[in-house]
């Protein structure tokens, strides 16, 4: 069975982008791999993707034929990429390629919290699924903004129950500093309870913390693994997560 690799993230957080780095690393390393667009109102994507979406729903389309304004529209199209599941499933089955790689649509919320995502998730199949979550450094670079991110990324894992990653996308955009910073952080809750602490200790300030005991409370929180497209970095790490969760460390054969 394939392993599917859902890269998940804010809009502008990065992701298609890492999927075209993720598929040039792969095919470096003699790994053979397809990539899906999932998203049906892409106007550029940096790859030529082996199957898309937009082949079943676009948005464009959907606006026309039901009057619907851009926001309507992705909805719907969110909605009916489900009635397409199982012929994509079928599509990508026939590549017959160890590892799949999931482009998700822009906006977050029209596949973390549709049902349509889950049912996409099953037809591929959900026991061969790994989720990649971008956390954005223009979002997680200040103290609450962390935790912002955080809590997206813990309810995207409440939503799918998948094996799952959290990686600071555009790494490449952090000074040494500020990506010591953020890593400070991930690794040490207390760093990260210091600063919210430190200068004007607000409402805003003392809700964040009790949202940070709590996802610590429930096994959460996560560590966070820098990547860049641009540069590349941080995509074998990716990898390497992967393989641990799903084959155990083994590395794939290679063609």
């Amino acid at each position: 069975m394939a392993k599917n690799i859902y890269f998940i993230g804010t809009a502008g957080s990065g992701k298609s982008s890492l999927v075209w780095a993720f598929k040039e690393w792969m095919t470096l390393q003699g790994l053979d791999c397809i990539t899906v667009n999932l998203d049906p109102g892409a106007e550029y994507i940096p790859y030529d993707p082996d199957v898309d979406i937009r082949d079943w729903v676009k948005v464009e389309e959907v606006m026309r034929d039901y009057s619907l304004g851009p926001n309507g529209a992705q909805i719907v199209c969110a909605d009916m990429m489900a009635l397409n599941a199982k012929e994509l499933a079928d599509v990508i089955e026939k590549f017959r390629t160890p590892y799949v790689l999931v482009d998700t649509p822009g906006q977050m919320e029209l596949f973390a919290f549709r049902q349509s995502s889950q049912v996409i998730v099953d037809a591929l199949g959900r026991e061969d699924s790994f989720l990649v979550f971008l956390s954005d450094p223009a979002l997680a670079r200040t103290p609450n903004g962390f935790v912002s991110t955080l809590l997206l990324c813990a309810t995207v894992q409440f939503r799918f129950s998948v094996p799952f990653l959290n990686v600071l996308s555009k790494s490449d955009t952090l000074d040494e500093k500020h990506l010591a910073q953020l890593k400070e952080w991930a690794d040490e809750p207390d760093a990260l309870y210091a600063a919210l602490t430190e200068g004007d200790f607000s409402a805003h300030n003392i809700q964040s913390i009790e949202f940070l005991k709590a996802m610590e409370s429930v096994g959460v929180y996560r560590e966070l693994t820098p990547v860049s497209a641009q540069t590349p970095f941080g995509i074998e790490d990716i990898y390497n997560a992967v393989q641990q969760s799903m084959e155990g460390g083994e590395d794939l054969q290679r063609d």
